[in-house]
């Protein structure tokens, strides 16, 4: 869950395609044209019984007994994350998660260390765009003080000043890593082009500038205003009864008191638009490529349908782009599609890395697909194939108490009826041709896609323009601002570059 995916007519990308036909299919390759293995059948899975009560301050808690171990996992979420970040303040929420475990008012990160490794237990920290969480997974003898742990760092983080320093100075130095990283430039500046301004679609880990400017006061006023009982979900799984769960929890928490809850008003994302955007790394020898749009979020009830939607074109069973790109054409090693879900909304992507001379093949071959997802109906055997998958997979999900809680929380949190968890491979094997049809011509929109490349943009903008892409911004790497309404820097936005290679590439083609 914590970290996440997405009328129009799908011919208008297809102006000039004719023409590019005989470009995109004059390369033939001799490549491994092996299809995957057929998928075995799928197990009959259990969801263990489970109990739902809220306590007086209004913290909901989730009691799910499973004695296959002798283990507790207890995870307490936090309906708050990146958007709840305040303007400026880009990753208040996940420094906040991250300093949660490094020393509280009580003890310091190292007595916090050395606690949890006496009991052979373990606890962790993090955070996402709607959500933060602690997790602490001990053996039964030690449930009792594995759960006033979890309170503590909770309720009770230090937020010292040497941590806050360390902590930050550690954030500004993978970030700074990150800018390097084509796999994440791509999938950030995709963000921004699906969500534009809402918070979704800023950097969620914030950015060198925002991070130095975070105050200790800020962190304190970001968690006094989230982790308040009412704000919260706490799941407990393993070998304890629902009782001893439920005694517990009102041991440990009843007395906290629940306090006024302010909702932020976020603006809903924007629609759909067609958008191509180059970010121009010169010494890149490969393009990352990134092509998607605004999805659904997960309480939609066409969200299992338009997932296995997904999983066809480039999922888990299925696969259309990899077995395009890679077993026919030779483009790449991988490539994928796959859905985000999220509280307000959703995204879906599909993506792949290429050789800078085969980037304009590559992406037109990608776009094409979203096409045929939604003009032909999909196969009976396509969707099986995604079926088995997805039905036969899931009883991995329940296993282990760390995975039930993730289950049941995530379904809590994004409000769908937990039984349903138990009915999951029915509710798949059910999802009909007709309705990937459906959901595919509701949602999926070929002229609106948000296309984003990272790569040498003098070796492959003619490329672009001979299969028929033709309008595009580019923008230096060097220029890149994520927080910047034009993706670029202030003092740099109006800038162009040229290339002997193939005339100016100016920021509108």
């Amino acid at each position: 869950m914590i970290h996440r995916r997405r009328g129009g007519g799908p011919f208008l990308w297809a102006l000039g395609v004719v023409a590019c036909a005989s470009v995109v299919g004059a390369q033939t390759v001799d490549w491994p044209s092996e299809r995957p293995p057929r998928p075995l059948a799928a197990r009959t899975a259990t969801f263990p019984d489970y109990e739902v009560r809220t306590l007086a301050n209004g913290l909901q808690v989730i009691a799910v007994p499973h004695h296959e171990q002798p283990a507790v996992n207890m995870r307490m979420l936090v309906r708050a994350g990146s958007v709840q970040d305040l303007p400026g303040k880009a990753g208040v929420a996940t420094l906040a998660a991250a300093l949660l475990d490094q020393g509280t008012t009580s003890k310091s990160a190292e007595q916090i260390a050395d606690e949890i490794d006496f009991i052979g237990g373990a606890l962790g920290t993090g955070s996402g765009s709607d959500v933060s969480f602690v997790n602490v997974v001990v053996m039964k003898d030690s449930f009792d003080l594995g759960l006033e742990m979890l309170a503590d760092v909770v309720r009770y983080p230090a937020f010292a000043p040497e941590e806050i320093e360390r902590q930050t100075q550690q954030a500004i130095s993978t970030l700074q890593v990150s800018r390097e990283d084509q796999a994440y430039v791509a999938s950030a500046v995709f963000d921004r082009l699906v969500y534009g301004r809402h918070p979704y679609g800023m950097p969620g880990n914030g950015t060198p500038e925002t991070l130095a400017a975070i105050t200790r006061a800020d962190l304190e006023a970001y968690h006094s205003r989230n982790f308040v009982p009412n704000n919260m979900i706490l799941g407990i799984v393993g070998d304890v009864g629902a009782d001893e769960a439920f005694r517990a929890a009102e041991r440990v928490f009843g007395g906290w008191a629940a306090a006024d809850l302010t909702p932020m008003t976020v603006a809903d994302p924007p629609p759909p638009t067609r958008r191509i955007v180059i970010i121009d790394k010169p010494d890149a020898v490969q393009t990352g490529i990134r092509v998607g749009q605004i999805g659904i979020p997960s309480n939609s009830p066409d969200y299992l349908a338009f997932d296995l939607a997904v999983k066809i074109l480039g999922g888990e069973g299925a696969n259309r782009l990899q077995r395009v790109l890679r077993s026919d054409r030779g483009l790449t090693y991988g490539a994928s599609a796959d859905t985000a879900a999220r509280k307000q909304a959703g995204d879906f992507v599909a993506e792949t890395d290429t050789r800078t001379e085969t980037t304009g093949e590559a992406l037109r071959l990608m776009v094409d697909e979203f096409s045929t997802l939604r003009r032909e109906r999909v196969s009976q055997g396509e969707l099986s194939d995604a079926q088995a998958y997805l039905a036969g997979s899931f009883p991995l999900t329940i296993e282990t108490p760390d995975a039930i809680a993730a289950q049941v929380l995530n379904v809590v949190f994004y409000d769908l009826p937990v039984e349903e968890i138990g009915t999951f491979s029915e509710r798949v094997q059910q999802v009909t041709p007709a309705d990937i049809q459906r959901v595919a011509q509701r949602y999926v929109m070929p002229d609106r896609l948000s296309i984003v490349l990272v790569g040498n943009a003098a070796e492959f903008v003619p490329q672009l323009r001979r299969v028929g892409f033709t309008e595009f911004e580019i923008i230096p790497i060097d220029e890149l601002d994520l927080m910047a309404a034009t993706l670029r820097r202030p003092d740099r936005g109006g800038a162009s570059r040229e290339t002997p290679a193939d005339g100016p590439l100016l920021a509108r083609h």
